[in-house]
């Protein structure tokens, strides 16, 4: 479990992340991963990212396992009752699948099957106690579990919240469930991120900087209105609007490096999530200097 035994011996980690495709083609995904595999530590697979179906986190997380690569299935609530949750959990054991990122999902009002029935039967903090209620031996109706699992369990946190008291607390509340390791929301200004983590610092558990390049100033701006907690820079964005089409990518990923060469020291992690840029990610680590 390369994820979980960095993690607790203090290592500093890189972690990437794909999102499977809508439809039944998994080889774009796991190209990214094999992209991405020589200067990360694990790939997240993300589990019908901003509510939109796609082909689903576990059985990419299977294939990008078979491929000789650690994966991090993302499971998130939104979808499944509390069955099927520890189903799936089983689920990843059994194909060998050790990291959990353990998230509530986006509302799917937001995706592109707004009619779709919520579930959310648990939220991420019940879901990450279920997960390591599994890994003790009993399911959340104290029924015991032959065979339990060993899972590494994450969950997320969102360093620009305007309460970050509350992001705090909540991250305490994962802690007790049984987070290990937090991923963060986007952040691009190092400064607030730090003001974070002298406070996250005393909660002792690994925190990864979640970076995400951008693909053109349009998509700072939306973030910038649709996001909460993300505040892409002026400067950022007018330098994205300043750059030509063909130089978008070479820009986009001097950015990323050096806000992660600004941020490593603050945290023991890089969450790298390219959003189908998966061929920067490699740029990026170098020019960051993560390994």
């Amino acid at each position: 479990m390369r994820l979980s035994t960095l993690l607790a011996n203090g290592g500093f980690v890189v972690t990437g992340e794909v999102g499977p495709a809508k439809g039944a083609d998994a080889s774009e995904a796991l190209k990214g991963a094999e992209l991405m595999a020589p200067c990360v530590d694990a790939v997240n697979v993300t589990d019908s990212q901003s509510a939109v179906m796609r082909l689903g986190s576990l059985a990419v997380s299977h294939l990008i396992k078979k491929k000789g690569i650690e994966p991090v299935f993302q499971l998130t609530c939104r979808d499944r009752n509390r069955i099927a949750l520890q189903s799936d959990l089983l689920s990843a054991a059994a194909l060998g699948i050790e990291n959990v990122l353990c998230i509530t999902g986006d509302h799917m009002v937001l995706g592109d099957h707004p009619e779709a029935k919520k579930v959310f039967d648990l939220d991420s903090v019940q879901l990450l106690a279920a997960a390591k209620q599994l890994n003790e031996g009993r399911d959340l109706a104290d029924h015991e579990v032959e065979h339990p699992p060993n899972l590494c369990l994450g969950a997320v946190v969102n360093p620009g919240s305007d309460d970050v008291e509350v992001q705090l607390l909540k991250m305490q509340k994962k802690i007790d469930a049984g987070a290990e390791f937090f991923q963060t929301q986007a952040v691009y200004e190092p400064d607030v991120f730090a003001r974070f983590m002298e406070k996250a610092e005393k909660l002792g558990t690994p925190v990864m900087v979640g970076i995400v390049p951008l693909k053109s100033a349009g998509m700072a701006n939306y973030m910038n209105e649709s996001i909460a907690g993300v505040n892409v820079p002026k400067q950022i964005i007018d330098r994205m609007r300043e750059t030509g089409k063909e130089d978008r990518k070479k820009v986009s990923a001097e950015i990323a490096a050096n806000l992660a060469r600004e941020m490593k020291d603050m945290c023991q992690g890089v969450h790298l999530m390219p959003l189908g840029w998966d061929d920067i990610v490699p740029q990026i680590v170098q020019a960051a200097e993560l390994r």
